[in-house]
């Protein structure tokens, strides 16, 4: 149970005040002092823990349409969230039960029993709800095996390596027989991080050099699948090493998310003739049905240290928009994390 007051008047949380136009910038956001409503009839209030943030939020602070709702201008903004219940007015959820919700950015969140997943801290960490065995890493799941429907002998390619999407993309690759897996990362430290903590065959700093040559270089037989979570010049340079038949996964392109001019597309795209291969772009959103059997894969690597992860956590609710630039800058390592 939680010594936690059954029911706060007031808990801070982070408004968007204006859309931002190309880098988001502090004075765009607020953290503000907000009454906490009681749960209602099939509600519960859920005392946050730790609360995500994600690339894909740049997206709903801009207007223009998407796969999700825009966050709407003087209102909290949403995002994944694990907490302990405080009050509940459900069958089934008790105060002290811990559940995985969408309320996040703010302390105190009244949210639909209906949205939100009970969850084991005896099985797993919290955090981890939020990030290898939660939506990040189904994210990788299905896009892997089941968008870039990945093979026993497949050569991958996965940009954004180090991330917390990335490197477990990487990771379930080997583990299930990929011939050769290559990652990239904005940093040598990353870099070191994918060959000798992950066990990436080959990684290098995009940085450090044209995207399609180091690319050849760490795969001279090609790739059959690419996941794309960066998009831009990796994309161009997936598409020259494509072999025949292969698979591009397009997950995320936070290389563009904050240009304010469209991006050059790839030039290259007549090679999907000659390789036969294709593009596809995927929401995690689409695929929760591969749930439970990527839980009864994936969270006993995860327990016996198989699949290895890394988080990036922030302490204190006041430095979740710190955070959330830290990730449109590439400083986490893992999934970034807010603590509260």
């Amino acid at each position: 149970m939680s010594d936690t007051p059954a029911h706060p008047t007031a808990g801070r949380e982070w408004h968007l005040l204006s859309r931002p136009v190309g880098w988001p910038k502090p004075e765009d956001f607020a953290l503000v002092e907000a009454e906490v409503r009681r749960p209602g009839p099939d509600e519960v209030l859920v005392r946050n823990k730790y609360v995500s943030v994600d690339p894909y939020m740049r997206g709903r602070m801009s207007a223009a349409k998407s796969y999700a709702a825009p966050y709407e201008l003087g209102k909290v903004m949403q995002g994944g969230a694990v907490g302990e219940v405080i009050a509940s007015n459900v069958d089934g959820i008790v105060p002290g039960d811990h559940v995985l919700h969408f309320g996040a950015w703010r302390e105190y969140a009244t949210v639909d029993a209906k949205q939100t997943v009970k969850v084991d801290p005896e099985a797993a960490p919290l955090s981890t709800y939020l990030g290898v065995l939660g939506m990040t890493g189904l994210t990788a799941y299905a896009g892997l095996l089941r968008t870039a429907s990945f093979k026993e002998g497949d050569s991958v390619f996965v940009s954004g390596a180090a991330g917390a999407v990335g490197s477990q993309v990487g990771q379930i690759a080997k583990l299930k027989g990929a011939s050769r897996v290559i990652g990239s990362a904005g940093s040598d430290e990353k870099v070191k991080l994918l060959v000798e903590e992950y066990g990436f065959d080959a990684a290098f700093n995009y940085k450090s050099g044209p995207v399609s040559e180091q690319l050849r270089e760490a795969a001279p037989d090609g790739v059959d699948v690419y996941f794309d979570n960066v998009g831009g010049e990796h994309l161009e340079a997936a598409i020259g090493s494509l072999n025949r038949g292969g698979r591009i996964a397009v997950c995320g392109m936070i290389s563009v998310y904050n240009n304010t001019e469209p991006a050059p597309g790839p030039k290259n795209l007549v090679r999907l003739i000659q390789t036969r291969g294709r593009i596809e772009g995927f929401l995690v959103g689409d695929h929760y049905d591969l749930q439970p059997q990527f839980v009864q894969e994936v969270g006993p690597w995860v327990r016996s240290g198989e699949l290895k992860y890394r988080e990036t956590v922030v302490e204190g609710i006041e430095n979740n928009l710190e955070a959330f630039f830290g990730v449109l800058r590439g400083d986490n390592i893992g999934k970034m994390i807010v603590k509260l």
